[in-house]
C-alpha cells in the first residue's frame, strides 16, 4: 500500500492551492514560488491521470475530479495532523536548544519557525543567539547553525546546509528616488555596513569588477540585522547575504537593483551536539526539508 501512495508534498501543495483557489496564495503560505506550486500540482495530476484545476488567466478553479479529491485529501491531511498531535500531546514537554547568530535568527530562522511548531507541536524550540563560535559557546545547545568550517569543536560532525551569495539591497522608495541603474551611481548614495561584516562592500565591488566607490555617506551598525532594518527604513544601500534578505525581498520591503551581480559567500552548516536531546534530529530533518523546499522554489 505504501508503494502506491501519491507524492505527499504534491498533495500538500494541491490542498493549499485548492483551499485558497490560488497558486499565488498557496505559494505564499508554503514559502515557495508560484511555479513551484504549479509544478507540484502538475506532478499530482500526472500521477492521478486527471486534471484537478481549470487554469484561466490569473485564476484557477477546481474541476469535478479536483473537488472530489480535495474533499478527501484535506480530511486525510487533517487526520494525519490530529494523529500526530494526539501522540505528541501525551508526551511531556520537550525542548530543543538551537544555537545561532542573531542575524540568522531574526532574518531566516524565526520567520520559518511557525512551520516547525506546526509540524512538531510537542517540541518547544528555544533559540539561543550568540556571536561566539560553537566551540566557545557558554550555554548548552542541542543543534547549531553557522557559516563556514571555522570555530567548530571536534566533537560535532558538521553537515552542509545552505549555500549563499551576497547582493546589494535597498528600500523600494529609496530606489525610486535614486536612479541607480549602474553600480557607479552608488557614489551618490549612503552605504550601510556592519562591524561584523565590514569588508562586504569592498569584497562585492572587487568580485563584480567595479572600481572602488567613495559614497556620499556611510552608516555603521553593530550587526547585520540592524543594517538590514536600516535598509528597510530607507536609510541607504546594503550588501548582505541572500539568505538574510530573501524574506524582505519576497515581502517587498527590499529590492535588489543589480540582481545578476552577486558574490559567493561561505555556506551554512549545522551540527548536532554529542549529548543532544533526540528532538535535535527532528529539527535537523526540518532544516533539510526547508532547504529542499527553498531549492524547489528556486528551480
Amino acid at each position: 500500500m505504501l508503494n502506491s501512495l501519491p507524492p505527499l508534498n504534491a498533495i500538500r501543495a494541491f490542498v493549499c492551492a485548492a483551499r485558497h483557489q490560488s497558486f499565488t496564495l498557496a505559494a505564499s503560505e508554503l514559502h515557495v514560488t508560484h511555479s513551484a506550486v504549479s509544478r507540484q500540482v502538475k506532478a499530482l495530476e500526472a500521477y492521478l491521470g486527471v486534471r484537478l484545476f481549470e487554469r484561466r488567466i490569473r485564476q484557477v478553479s477546481l474541476t469535478v475530479e479536483g473537488l472530489r479529491f480535495f474533499a478527501q485529501a484535506e480530511a486525510a491531511l487533517s487526520q494525519i495532523v490530529a494523529a500526530a498531535q494526539s501522540v505528541m500531546g501525551q508526551m511531556p514537554s520537550r525542548v530543543v536548544k538551537i544555537n545561532v547568530r542573531p542575524s540568522f535568527a531574526v532574518r531566516w530562522l524565526i520567520p520559518r519557525l511557525p512551520d516547525f511548531v506546526e509540524r512538531y507541536p510537542g517540541i518547544e524550540p528555544q533559540v539561543l543567539t550568540t556571536t561566539l563560535p560553537p566551540a566557545k559557546a557558554t550555554d548548552h545547545f542541542d543543534i547549531t547553525v553557522r557559516r563556514g568550517h571555522e570555530g567548530w569543536p571536534p566533537s560535532i560532525a558538521v553537515h552542509p546546509f545552505l549555500e549563499d551569495e551576497a547582493c546589494v539591497v535597498a528600500a523600494p522608495a529609496l530606489l525610486e528616488n535614486h536612479a541607480v541603474t549602474d553600480p557607479c551611481a552608488l557614489a551618490s548614495c549612503v552605504m550601510l555596513w556592519s562591524r561584523s561584516r565590514k569588508g562586504d562592500w569592498d569584497a562585492w565591488l572587487a568580485h563584480t569588477g567595479i572600481a572602488p566607490v567613495k559614497p556620499a555617506g556611510q552608516m555603521q551598525f553593530e550587526h547585520v540585522h540592524f543594517v538590514l532594518q536600516a535598509a528597510i527604513d530607507g536609510l541607504g544601500f546594503a550588501v548582505a547575504p541572500v539568505s538574510l534578505v530573501s524574506a524582505g525581498i519576497a515581502s517587498g520591503q527590499l529590492r535588489c537593483p543589480f540582481p545578476t551581480l552577486r558574490m559567493p559567500v561561505p555556506r551554512y552548516y549545522y551540527g548536532i551536539a554529542r549529548n543532544a536531546v533526540p528532538e535535535a534530529r527532528f529539527f535537523a530533518a526540518w532544516l533539510e526539508d526547508e532547504l529542499a523546499r527553498q531549492n524547489l522554489g528556486q528551480a
